[in-house]
């Protein structure tokens, strides 16, 4: 009779840790980050929107320039400049950049006292809110 009781026992004794180890807490697992830094994440959205937007459209405004693209800075300021079609080595016309945590680009250069000034300005600020739409010579 000890025999048939502990072939019965096991499985019962199974079951009960089976559901034991079912009432367990769960911790849920916490999201991969994509290790990228929040000035990172902003100036990829503002930088891939002008691109698309000034310069692969083939905007004649932005015809005389060309995008040299600094975002993978070491710094913790990742950036993007605009600078003379000929030229990559000089001065740049515009900088646009963002530094640390925080998703606030900066902008600034020569670029903004001309006439495409207010576009430009617009144009970014509508970026780093998040519409990359296209809205050429406004």
């Amino acid at each position: 009779m000890n025999g048939s009781r502990a072939l019965v026992a096991a499985p019962l004794a199974a079951l009960m840790m089976l559901a034991l180890g079912a009432c367990k807490a769960t911790v849920p697992a916490s999201r991969p980050s994509s290790g990228k830094s929040a000035s990172l994440q902003a100036m990829e959205q503002v930088a891939m929107a002008a691109h698309r937007c000034w310069f692969a459209s083939a905007d004649k405004a932005f015809s005389a320039y060309r995008m040299a693209n600094e975002l993978n800075s070491f710094s913790g300021r990742p950036r993007f400049l605009v600078v003379p079609s000929g030229d990559y080595e000089g001065l740049p016309l515009l900088v646009v950049q963002a530094e640390g945590e925080s998703r606030r680009i900066e902008f600034f250069g020569p670029l903004l006292e001309g006439s495409l000034g207010p576009r430009i300005t617009a144009d970014l600020q509508r970026w780093q809110r998040g519409d990359t739409s296209c809205t050429q010579g406004v």
